[in-house]
């Protein structure tokens, strides 16, 4: 409560521009931290769903967990470590007030990965696995100049 005053008593007094840049500052971080509890209760409701995937599996194919229901296991993994890429880049927002360009790339190249290993090749046309193959180039070589130029610096 005592934040959200400081928070309205800034707002009043953002004439000047110092006093907007801090309250701009503030509401980034708030939005930040917001985003970061969010995808905290994404990913404990994408592990829930992942493990009632598992006990229905199991429970109903004991030993055969293989073919499609690997490939949707395999997704929801996925989706764990996408939902975990963006709280880290949300973090490292919150830590330097930058968006980290190579976590961002990271974070799209394990949703590339996800997208094709979920992939029903038999389902999607030619231009939309011509789409992702130019995706995944695209993004594999800003990754190699983002490292290369960051080894150097």
């Amino acid at each position: 409560m005592r934040s959200w005053r400081r928070f309205l008593g800034q707002v009043a007094n953002a004439g000047s521009d110092e006093n907007f840049l801090r309250f701009l500052e503030g509401l980034e971080t708030f939005v930040a931290k917001a985003l970061s509890l969010t995808m905290v209760v994404v990913i404990l409701f994408a592990i829930v769903d992942l493990g009632v995937f598992l006990v229905r599996e199991i429970a109903a194919h004991p030993l055969d967990i293989v073919g499609r229901r690997l490939i949707e296991l395999f997704g929801l993994i996925l989706n764990v470590l996408i939902a975990l890429e963006i709280l880290e880049n949300i973090t490292a927002y919150l830590k330097k007030h930058v968006i980290q360009a190579e976590l961002v790339i990271v974070t799209s190249l394990i949703s590339l990965a996800r997208k094709i290993i979920t992939l029903e090749f038999e389902k999607v046309g030619s231009a939309e696995l011509i789409s992702v193959a130019v995706a995944i180039l695209a993004l594999a070589i800003g990754y190699w100049i983002i490292r290369h130029v960051n080894r150097k610096a």
